[in-house]
């Protein structure tokens, strides 16, 4: 009884567990779409991490030293630790029915002006908390500045559903 309830525990907590999405890649063109919020679709929260190791301060703190870490693993070289520098954004979101859902991340930079920028992932029949990842990195952050101002937005069929915006942005 005991490892039948513990099964059922351990699975009710996976499907709780938030989902990553795939990988986001970078938009030419941004089109402007229709505003049609819904209340099936909500951010939750949203994390920013600037990896910007000239700026780092010496720290105690075992979550702050885990996150500098966690953001350049891998690299071995300093040109792979210069490619990991930049601005990493976490956006937490929940759909509450399932739907084919397009996350798009706009955002401006320091050394572009109103210019704006687009990255985008698809996330096909999402349903429950879900994460997306987006970043800023590498080249795109040492060439063009850190990120002044952004939006993420929710689209399900060419409608923005949930939109979630820096207080900067226009």
């Amino acid at each position: 009884m005991n490892l039948r309830f513990g099964l059922l525990l351990a699975s009710l907590l996976l499907a709780s567990c938030v989902t990553p999405s795939p990988p986001a890649v970078e938009m030419p063109h941004a089109a402007v779409l229709p505003l049609a919020l819904d209340d099936n679709f909500q951010f939750r929260k949203f994390k920013r991490f600037l990896n910007q190791l000239d700026l780092f301060l010496p720290t105690k703190s075992e979550t702050l030293i885990f996150e500098r870490n966690r953001a350049s693993f891998g690299a071995l070289s300093a040109d792979e630790v210069r490619q990991r520098q930049g601005t990493i954004f976490d956006f937490f979101w929940r759909a509450r029915r399932p739907a084919d859902i397009t996350i798009r991340f706009e955002y401006r930079q320091e050394k572009l002006g109103n210019a704006v920028r687009a990255q985008e992932t698809s996330v096909q029949n999402a349903h429950g908390n879900m994460k997306t990842t987006f970043a800023v990195v590498g080249d795109n952050f040492h060439w063009d500045g850190p990120v002044t101002a952004w939006r993420c937005l929710l689209i399900e069929n060419n409608r923005i559903v949930a939109l979630k915006q820096s207080y900067l942005w226009k």
